[in-house]
């Protein structure tokens, strides 16, 4: 899978998290090398067992709606930990005790830490074909601007 592919995967999951109020956002990129069996480890807590598998269920179904589905799932059941892997990367999502309890950023500290604006995909071009259809919209040339006759006061 390419890079981007992986980077706008991980930014839906993101956002799948923060609209189900998830807590504690955390999202790892995992160093080469470094033993880590994926690029991204995306983290973050629920407040009680049905947030953290309300969480878990809005990953699932946002990335199923693009066509990816987890080659695992665990920890569902007891809504401590779930984990949802798809392969490149892995969704963590936490109850606060288990969160604090395994610390995952700890042991993982040699990983970049990202923030959510870092894995949208930069393009350029799309950005300045906005720019430039919005100056075209907003200049008329004054040869073409009607000048509507005066009305005079009574």
């Amino acid at each position: 899978m390419k890079k981007n592919d992986s980077k706008q995967q991980v930014a839906a999951a993101i956002q799948a998290c923060l609209d189900k109020k998830a807590e504690e956002l955390s999202i790892l990129e995992m160093e080469k090398g470094s033993g880590a069996f994926t690029d991204y480890f995306v983290l973050c807590s629920g407040t009680n067992p049905r947030q953290v598998q309300t969480i878990a269920d809005e990953v699932e179904l946002r990335l199923k709606a693009t066509g990816l589905r987890p080659s695992s799932v665990e920890g569902y059941k007891q809504a401590e930990w779930i984990l949802v892997d798809y392969v490149d990367f892995i969704v963590h999502v936490f109850s606060e005790k288990a969160r604090k309890f395994y610390d995952l950023e700890r042991l993982w500290k040699t990983a970049r830490r990202l923030e959510p604006s870092e894995l949208k995909p930069k393009t350029r071009a799309k950005a300045a074909a906005k720019i430039k259809t919005a100056k075209i919209k907003t200049k008329t040339p004054p040869h073409r601007i009607a000048s509507a006759p005066r009305r005079k006061k009574a």
